[in-house]
């Protein structure tokens, strides 16, 4: 029986959630390998990489969205809210900076010449600039999201995983919306940095034989954030309609902590909320958002113990 802890004293996000998971022990690689069975790896680059966060070395985890310059902005899912459930949390994530080093020398160097350095750490809105050329819809539905992982070759712990996650995403986003589940969309660049967060983070559960998970109660920040809708107050709305009958922890940080994704990740997997539970540490990962902070260190902690 391995229990893993989410001590997500800064927040929760999909990739400091992944990043957490490969700093305790996860295999990056075979991550990769697992993530080519949803077959649309060609839409994306994962970079991973050490970085140091007020002193505290952890884990940099991103997915590198392939695009051809188109000059598009993308305000996730059906035009609205932010990041709908993609991680790319404004607050922490995804600041593609990536200085192309990840550093322990992996040799999975996909080519990014982009000299764009865009570091959406500001309060996410991600204007690209560059449309992500997939040649497809510029939508992706909670439906198609669903069978792409059903039709999959992944283990079933990993689809059952990834889809109850994806399911409390949809239902949060069509009830602010107010729409049925099935009307649910993510945006096309919404919709890829979900999945790959959420079934990624479906595939470092299962690999490392995690079998139950608890958590701390949730920081989400204070605040405001700018979505597509105007200011809107933190947590955003799909955060927060995740995390009802959840434990919220107060924080007095000026931004947005925790994500729709996190939120999701959070909500499904855990059993219990509170303080750290008596077992037998074997492992512990620090997951690091973007955004760095003057007071505490901006990462997420994951202890995995028997």
């Amino acid at each position: 029986m391995k229990t893993l802890y989410i001590d997500c004293f800064s927040g929760i996000s999909g990739d400091m959630f992944i990043g957490a998971l490969l700093d305790a022990g996860g295999d990056a690689v075979q991550l990769q390998e697992e993530l080519k069975k949803l077959q649309i790896n060609d839409e994306y680059a994962l970079i991973w990489k050490h970085v140091m966060k007020n002193g505290i070395k952890a884990t940099k985890f991103d997915i590198e969205l392939k695009h051809e310059e188109h000059s598009h902005k993308h305000d996730h899912a059906h035009g609205h809210d932010h990041d709908h459930g993609h991680s790319h949390d404004h607050g922490h994530s995804h600041d593609h900076s990536h200085s192309h080093d990840h550093g322990h020398g992996h040799s999975h160097s996909h080519s990014h010449s982009h000299s764009h350095s865009h570091d959406h750490s500001h309060s996410h809105d991600h204007t690209h600039n560059h449309d992500h050329g997939h040649h497809h819809h510029d939508h992706r539905a909670y439906k198609d999201i669903v069978q792409l992982i059903e039709k999959s070759a992944l283990a079933d712990p990993v689809k059952q995983t990834a889809l109850r996650i994806f399911k409390k995403i949809g239902e949060a986003e069509g009830k602010i919306h107010g729409l049925p589940l099935e009307q649910v969309h993510f945006h096309e660049v919404g919709a890829v940095d979900s999945i790959v967060d959420i079934v990624g983070a479906a595939i470092l559960l299962h690999q490392l034989q995690i079998t139950t998970v608890k958590c701390a109660p949730v920081p989400v920040g204070v605040g405001r954030i700018r979505i597509d809708h105007g200011i809107y107050p933190v947590p955003a709305p799909a955060t927060l309609e995740m995390l009802k009958g959840i434990p919220i922890e107060q924080s007095a940080i000026r931004a947005e902590l925790t994500t729709p994704t996190g939120a999701a990740i959070a909500a499904v997997l855990a059993e219990s909320f509170g303080p750290m539970p008596s077992f037998k540490v074997e492992a512990i990962g620090y997951g690091a958002g973007t955004k760095t902070f003057p007071d505490q260190p901006n990462v997420l902690r994951v202890v995995i113990g028997e």
